[in-house]
Order: structure tokens, then C-alpha cells, then sequence
């Protein structure tokens, strides 16, 4: 019997590296947490200073795309935050949205998701593990370098004009 292929259990136990850290669950995200996640990423930065519309957020979240999963992650049972992939992109996948919200930050649950997407693409024997982040956002640049990704390209323009994304890529 063979393994399923990543990204597509029902649900994931995220377990914390310490008893004293918090755990999280991963789980395809629903359609009713859309619009909360879009309200509520709307208001903070990267997504408030762009500013990115909370029903464009909302329609990202609901969205059923094939190959480009989104899963709500839940800490205690309360909705946390979000993560999006995009698979099968440039020899690994894309993560497309790490989002952890206000009242959950600052726990490591941005660094537990990481990891589980990273252990999922390694798990599908893939070669990379990519992701973007604005210029102006040097709290998730300098979050991502930790995590062992190196900056490999300016994209200026791609999103917005006058701004620059930074692609970053991890080697696995």
C-alpha cells in the first residue's frame, strides 16, 4: 500500500518541538472561515499597506483550486490562521499564503506550519520549497532566512507597481 501524496490528508497533528510550546492542527480550510480570515488579514501588514481588499483575501481562502490546496490552522480549537500551496511548481511547491493571526502570533505556529508544508514536499521527494515576500516585509524575509531559505530573485512590479517581491527558495 502506498502512502497518500502530500497535502492531501484529511487532517494534521502539528506537534509542538517542546511540551511547553502550543500544537496545531492543519486541516482543509472551510468555506464559512473565509471571509474572517479576509477581514482580519486585511487590517495587518503585508496585506493592510498594499492594502489588499478583505473579499479579494476572502475569495483567495474559499477558493477550490486542483493542485493548490488552502488549509486553516487551528490552535486549541480556535481558528489560528491559514496556510496556501501551490504544488508542482518550479520542482517543489510554492507557498503561496502563511498567515498567522494577531492573537496568535509570536508562539512558533508560524514555524510549526513551515514546517509541516516543508516535511509534506519533502515526503513528495521534491527538490525545492518556495516562497515570496514583499521587500518592505522584513519580519517575514528575515523569518524565512531563518528557516534556512536564501533569497534568489526581485520580482519589482509583480503584484503591485512600485513594489518589489522577493523570491526565496529552500533547497530540500
Amino acid at each position: 500500500m502506498t502512502a497518500a501524496a502530500p497535502f492531501t490528508a484529511g487532517r494534521y497533528e502539528l506537534a509542538a518541538a517542546s511540551a511547553s510550546a502550543p500544537s496545531l492542527v492543519a486541516e482543509p480550510l472551510p468555506p464559512e472561515a473565509a471571509e474572517q480570515l479576509g477581514t482580519a488579514f486585511a487590517a495587518i501588514d503585508p496585506w493592510a499597506r498594499y492594502p489588499y481588499p478583505a473579499a479579494a483575501l476572502a475569495g483567495y481562502f474559499a477558493a477550490q483550486e486542483p493542485g493548490a490546496p488552502r488549509f486553516a490552522l487551528r490552535c486549541g480549537g480556535e481558528l489560528a490562521g491559514c496556510v496556501g500551496v501551490r504544488l508542482n511548481w518550479l520542482r517543489g511547491p510554492y507557498l503561496q499564503f502563511l498567515g498567522i493571526l494577531p492573537d496568535f502570533q509570536r508562539r512558533g505556529l508560524g514555524a510549526l506550519a513551515l514546517a509541516w508544508v516543508e516535511a509534506e514536499a519533502r515526503r513528495g521527494a521534491e527538490r525545492n520549497l518556495w516562497v515570496a515576500a514583499t521587500d518592505f516585509n522584513e519580519g517575514a524575509l528575515r523569518f524565512y532566512e531563518r528557516h534556512g531559505f536564501m533569497r534568489v530573485a526581485p520580482l519589482p512590479d509583480l503584484v503591485r507597481d512600485g513594489r518589489t517581491e522577493i523570491l526565496l527558495r529552500k533547497r530540500l
